[in-house]
């Protein structure tokens, strides 16, 4: 079974599951989702065929009174897997039913409802959601939140100011909602012309008002800040020191990541520095594959070993530099060609080791790590892009009121 066939299989396998239940939750997504798919687009795309079909993501499973099986779910095992094969296809590359730019743009937006404060709500929620899980698997990346760290050492410094790092601070009692949109009253005849009276004995108070009227926001409270970030500092140590000595699955290592997470989930990040935490665990995730890849070339390409054998061996001996001894060891075919790449092999592995030492985590849980970020990215995108089309959609049916006065529609939307 080639690597498509394989990705496929597992695609069949997560439609299967959301067929038989009437929806899947986000966790079992991940859960199913091939290796090779790890990009925020590439889960969105999964995602979206999955709805297509028929099968709602949820958080959460839903209460069973609460469930709502769609007739147009799949239904048939046959259809599972060309449903997979569509789903791994959505992927790659994007098919148009028609080529016309603006008949697909008006189709995909006649298929939008038009948004309500209530929907608002709730894609506002889902979009924190999304960041909130983005930001907690960041939190498990040790090397996050130290460079975090570093940056309020030059807060302390005066090297930069603490609203370069921050905005304020999480608080989990703040009341989810939206301000009522503002009713003005048109002014009559009378308070017109008393307006208009006004005016110029207004214009002479108008600079002993400005400073009154100015609120000036001085960002987050240095002091709330400082106990903060020494909390945070204090559950970081916490955590490297049970990860040296217990190791990740060690109940005082989890005690520790929860209340270092707790703790760097209390600041709201500035949007540049939430960039720099995501890019940061991106660049070891490029790094990590660079290194796999360049592996995979010395012991497929080179020494003729087959890809099958390398993928089912390979992976969770990243870092093992006995894999390969053991793989010359069994007597291969391609066994004495490895011996020929076997330092190769080696010096990639031990950049690998390396990684692993500076982040004391393995190389499977940093992976873990980044697909936990990249759900979260999805979901946070993907509820975005539908705020967005609900806003479109709302352009669309002002601009249908005003057709036929001298202006294309196209003009109208513009």
């Amino acid at each position: 079974m080639d690597q498509q066939q394989q990705q496929q299989s597992q695609l069949k396998q997560l439609i299967a599951k959301g067929k038989e239940q009437g929806f899947l939750t986000y966790g079992e997504v991940n859960d199913h989702l091939p290796d090779g798919i790890v990009e925020p687009e590439q889960i969105e795309d999964i995602i979206r065929m999955i709805n297509d079909m028929g099968i709602q993501v949820y958080e959460e499973a839903p209460d069973i009174d609460d469930q709502s099986i769609t007739d147009n779910a799949v239904s048939t095992d046959d259809d599972a897997a060309e449903a997979a094969a569509a789903a791994l296809a959505s992927v790659d590359s994007e098919f148009g039913r028609t080529t016309d730019p603006v008949r697909m743009y008006m189709r995909e937006m006649g298929t939008v409802e038009l948004l309500t404060r209530e929907g608002e709500l709730t894609i506002a929620k889902r979009i924190e959601e999304g960041l909130n899980q983005v930001l907690a698997a960041l939190a498990t990346y040790p090397d996050t939140v130290a460079r975090v760290l570093e940056l309020f050492d030059k807060v302390e410094v005066e090297e930069i100011r603490l609203t370069d790092v921050i905005a304020g601070f999480s608080d989990p009692n703040e009341p989810d909602e939206i301000a009522k949109p503002v009713q003005v009253k048109a002014p009559s005849a009378a308070e017109s012309n008393s307006q208009a009276s006004d005016d110029d004995n207004d214009d002479d108070d108008d600079d002993d008002d400005e400073s009154a009227d100015e609120v000036v926001d001085s960002g987050p409270d240095p002091e709330e800040a400082k106990i903060k970030i020494a909390q945070l500092r204090k559950h970081h140590k916490a955590l490297l020191n049970n990860l040296s000595k217990h190791g990740k699955e060690h109940s005082k290592t989890i005690k520790s990541q929860e209340k270092l997470s707790a703790s760097f989930l209390e600041f709201k990040y500035l949007p540049a520095v939430f960039q720099e935490m995501v890019e940061n665990l991106r660049k070891a995730i490029a790094f990590i594959r660079n290194q796999e890849r360049s592996i995979m070339g010395y012991c497929v390409n080179d020494a003729t070993m087959p890809r099958k054998e390398f993928i089912s061996t390979f992976p969770d001996n990243e870092t093992n530099l006995s894999w390969l001894d053991g793989q010359i060891d069994a007597g291969k075919p391609y066994s004495a060609a490895l011996i020929e790449v076997k330092a190769e092999v080696l010096r990639a592995q031990k950049k690998l080791l390396q990684l692993e030492r500076h982040s004391q985590l393995s190389i499977s849980e940093i992976k873990e790590i980044n697909r936990g970020m990249s759900i979260g990215e999805a979901k946070a995108r993907r509820a975005k892009k539908e705020m967005v089309e609900a806003n479109l959609r709302l352009v669309i049916s002002i601009a249908k009121k005003y057709t036929n006065r001298g202006l294309q529609f196209l003009d109208l939307i513009q």
